[in-house]
């Protein structure tokens, strides 16, 4: 790993963190260097609940890392999976307090709930959902989309203030479920997931 090694190297590297085997959870620990009910995310958005550290909400005492590095100067996005919006604030209605524009993130783009399809994804660019760019007969991919989108993004920042830093969240989906019998079902994965 050179290349991760170099930019660690060049960067701040963090070597405690603590997993809590669930998405949601694990990504407000990650995004707010809070344990997970302090970042009142329990469990995943769609079984939020009023206790304590479950309803789903991070609250505003628990900054993001974008919130931070935003009024620090950074240009700040996120790309791929979000899952860390109770499910009754999730369609283009809102509420959006707690979506990415409105915890730190100047741009974001990629998928609200917690799985979606690779080839044929949700898509919401800000708070609004947009089509799928393409088609998979044309070689659609998310997660290539999300990763052209990001660096698209990159280069204007550049372009335009090339001293400014930035921040850039990159959480993919393709490994979650659901999984596409495209991956699944022909070639040489052909009968390898037969029972699931």
């Amino acid at each position: 790993m050179p290349t991760a090694e170099r930019i660690a190297g060049a960067g701040l590297t963090y070597n405690q963190f603590h997993t809590t085997a669930l998405c949601s959870p694990t990504r407000a620990a990650l995004l707010t260097g809070r344990n997970h009910h302090s970042a009142h995310t329990g469990n995943i958005g769609e079984l939020a609940t009023g206790f304590p550290g479950y309803d789903g909400i991070i609250p505003r005492s628990c900054a993001t890392i974008a919130e931070l590095l935003h009024e620090n100067g950074y240009a700040t996005g996120w790309w791929g999976k979000n899952h860390n919006i109770p499910d009754n604030q999730t369609s283009e209605a809102g509420p959006f307090d707690n979506w990415p524009t409105q915890r730190g993130f100047d741009y974001f783009y990629g998928f609200i709930g917690g799985e979606t399809d690779q080839f044929y994804p949700a898509l919401y660019r800000g708070t609004r959902a947009v089509p799928v760019p393409d088609i998979p007969e044309n070689g659609y991919h998310l997660t290539r989309d999300l990763a052209n989108d990001c660096i698209d993004w990159m280069g204007r920042q550049k372009a335009i203030a090339p001293d400014r830093p930035l921040f850039a969240y990159f959480a993919t989906g393709a490994a979650h479920a659901p999984t596409s019998r495209r991956w699944t079902g022909g070639g040489r994965n052909q009968g390898r997931f037969d029972m699931g």
